[in-house]
Parts: structure tokens; sequence; C-alpha cells
């Protein structure tokens, strides 16, 4: 079998990582998309309960309603806002379900190589195809082999830790049972049990902590003494609550809105410039230290929403050109880097922003923006798409843009963000609020995942 006559294989069965397989198969080509769990959309299940700041109309790849429509699978109103649960349930099954036997659930991929080629090899190796080494759930292992890759695994499964220094804070693996890396779900009885009544310190200053920050505001209105302390690493300026009224995406604007007011109605104090050094035990509560020695008031529990970053270890045999501080690809970081662009808006990219010195291989979604936050599943509908069209040698249709995206209303001269390294506490994905009203109960918001 030549080169070309090999599945694509793609690496997720997440929105991207299914869009990317609607495409292909759109172009005829034959994908194979691989996923570690036993289910599609495995990690935007895991925040189910949390409602998207985007609608059904932009969170439905093209190609992949094009797919559906023979099964019968009816859209949900385009104007209308799902939860994570709703998207898993009305839409990313429905589509696994539509690419049957191209989907293959419970394979973890544990490397990916060039056929007879480690990353030191020069010779022939473009001419060579790729091979992918995968563990099943019940422990047996395979290598396949494929003409080329699209790493859509995203980043959910690696949050970023409590550290300032992007290291784990001292003690606070040992403070694990009362630290969480996720929104909470307040409509569990037993979760909610864990934060009513309590003090909570949030950290981060992103979408999902905007989101547990009007989370808590409201089960402080049924809960008495539920109060949560916002711990930011920069101060509050302009930009801090996100583009408010002047976003064009309304729900996206009006989550920071819900988080200001949090903080104006005394439900939560912000904790400015603080840096964690080290988590401290005292008693049953936790003590947060800031690296310039200040120590904050004992919490009962930790929220820690300091954003997201790539798993490259199954990728190291590959050489992949990746910023140095971002780890997103070299032609899409400064598009992205809160560091230089003064704009919340990321514009359109695709193949040409993608490719890596080892031809064939691709990161897209949330994966492909390293360590950046602000991604928007529309962004990566359109990465998938150009990515499609280069593969099957449409280079006109891979270098087209296809897609405008919404702007952020957050602008600023001297960049998005005060000071480095605040990417890393910023890692929302395409999801928020669905109405200013945010409650347990009421349409709300959400953090990564996308």
């Amino acid at each position: 079998m030549s080169t070309q006559q090999l599945p694509v294989i793609v690496i997720g069965a997440g929105p991207i990582g299914l869009a990317a397989a609607a495409h292909l198969v759109e172009r005829g080509i034959e994908p194979l998309v691989l996923e570690a769990d036993d289910s599609a959309g495995a990690a935007v299940r895991e925040w189910s309960h949390v409602r998207l700041f985007s609608t059904w109309g932009e969170v439905v790849d093209p190609a992949a309603e094009k797919l559906l429509a023979p099964t019968g699978w009816v859209k949900p109103d385009g104007a209308t806002y799902p939860t994570g649960g709703d998207w898993a349930k009305k839409y990313l099954q429905p589509l696994a379900d539509a690419l049957g036997d191209k989907v293959r659930l419970g394979a973890t991929v544990t490397g990916v190589s060039r056929q007879g080629r480690d990353r030191v090899v020069d010779a022939d190796r473009d001419q060579q195809p790729f091979t992918v080494h995968i563990q099943s759930a019940d422990g047996s292992e395979q290598r396949l082999v494929a003409r080329a890759v699209i790493d859509a695994s995203g980043t959910w499964s690696t949050p970023s830790p409590i550290g300032g220094d992007g290291l784990p804070a001292l003690g606070e693996r040992a403070a694990g049972e009362r630290i969480s890396y996720r929104v909470p779900d307040l409509k569990d009885p037993s979760v909610r049990e864990r934060y009513a009544g309590k003090r909570t310190a949030v950290i981060g200053s992103g979408a999902s902590a905007f989101t547990a920050l009007a989370y808590l505001a409201d089960l402080a209105k049924n809960a008495p003494g539920t109060h949560a302390v916002w711990v930011l690493r920069r101060g509050i300026g302009g930009s801090t609550f996100g583009g408010g009224e002047a976003d064009q995406l309304p729900a996206r604007g009006a989550l920071g809105l819900a988080a200001k007011a949090a903080v104006d109605d005394g439900h939560a104090d912000a904790v400015t410039g603080f840096r964690t050094d080290a988590v401290e035990k005292s008693g049953e509560q936790l003590v947060l230290v800031a690296e310039d020695g200040r120590r904050l008031a004992p919490v009962d529990e930790v929220i820690v929403l300091t954003g997201f970053r790539p798993d490259l270890s199954f990728l190291n045999e590959l050489r992949l050109g990746l910023d140095e501080r971002l780890q997103a690809p070299v032609e899409l970081a400064p598009l992205i880097d809160p560091n230089q662009h003064s704009c919340g808006t990321v514009y359109p990219h695709g193949v040409g922003e993608l490719s890596h010195p080892e031809k064939g291989v691709y990161l897209v979604g949330m994966k492909s923006y390293g360590r950046a936050p602000t991604f928007l599943a529309m962004t990566g509908y359109e990465q998938v798409r150009s990515i499609a069209a280069a593969i099957a040698g449409d280079q006109e249709a891979a270098e087209r843009v296809e897609l405008t995206l919404p702007e952020t209303g957050v602008c600023g001269g001297a960049g998005l963000f005060d000071e480095p390294a605040v990417a890393e506490e910023s890692g929302g994905c395409c999801a928020t609020p669905s109405t200013v009203q945010i409650g347990v109960g009421a349409p709300a918001a959400t953090s990564g995942g996308c």
C-alpha cells in the first residue's frame, strides 16, 4: 500500500477531532479517529453542567452537519446556547455514530514517529509513513501507519498548577484533597456541600475563574458563610473582566460582568499581584503564601483555574516547530501570544500557520494554542477545514479564509495583559454563560473545552 492510500489518523474524538474526520470524509480521504476514553466528547462531558457562551449555530461544523443530514439528525435551534452535556449528547455522539468504525474508542496514543526513523534521521524521512503506537483498554499494544497525523487531543487533561513559576506550589500535592482544578458542579448535592458555607480561594483570571466566582456568588445567596477569595497574579485593569457589552459574543461578555458583580456585591474579595509560592495546612484549612511573603487568611477549599498546557510527550520523536513560550506552532504564536498582541481577538488561520518541519503532522484545536487562552470552536473548525484541503492537494482552498470571528471587545495599546506569564491563568476556551443571569439553577458559564 502506498503512503497516499493510508488513512489520516486523528487523535481525539472531541469537537475538533470529529470535525477533522468529517472534513476528510468530505474530501474522500479515509480518517481513523483514536480516542483514549470510552465515549466521544469525553472532556466535554466532564463539564456537562456548564453552558457555552457560543450558540448552537457556532459550535456545529459545516462538514459534520452534512455528514449527519442523511442520518435524520435535526440541528438544534441555532440561536440557543447548549450546555456541555447538550453538546455531547445532541451533536458529538451522533457525529461519532455517523462516522462508525472510523472512530476507535479506548485507544490511547503512546507515541508517534516516522516509520523506521527516529527524530535524528534525515534520510528519506518525508517519504516514510507515520507510525502511531496505541494501547487498548485491555493493555494490548498495536502499531498503526498513517499518511498524516492530526492531533486534536486538547489540553483538558493537563491543567496548570497553582505556582506562580508554572510549577506546583510547595505543599500543593499534599493538600490535593482540598484543591480542585475544575469549575464545580454546584447542582450536584455532594459538590454543593463541599463549598456551601465555606471560604474558597479561586485562583485565575479567565473564563473559568469568572464562572466559578459567579457560581459561588449564587450559592452564597442561599448558603450563609459562603465566600470567595479571588486570587490574581496581576492587578485589576480595564481588560480584567473582558469586553462586557462590547464583546460580539454577548454571553462571553456577560460572564465577565457576572464575575464583577460577585466582587461588587461582596460575595468575593479580590487579592491582586499574588503569585502563590506555597500551600500550608492550618488545621483543617489551607493558607496560601505568596512569593513576596504575604499570607492569605485560611480557606476551606481552593479552586485552581490557571489554564491548561499541552501534553507533548507522545510526540517526542517528531520534529515540531513550537514557540518557546506558548508551545504553539511558531507561525501561529504571534497571533495568539497575550504578551504581544493587543486585542483579545484571534483571526482565522489554517494550514500555513499550523504546519511543522515534520510535514504531515498538525496540532489543532485547543492543543494548537499551547498555553494561550480564548480558543473558539469556530477557530478549530476552520483549522481542520484548511488542513483537510491541504492533505487532499487543494492548496487554493487550504489558503482561503472561510470564517469571520467575533471581536472580543478587549483591546489595549500595551498588550492584552499587563505582564508576562498571565496566559497561564486565563485558560478558558469557547465556553461561558448563555445570559447575564448566572446561577446554579439557571443558564451559566464554563471554562475550557470548547
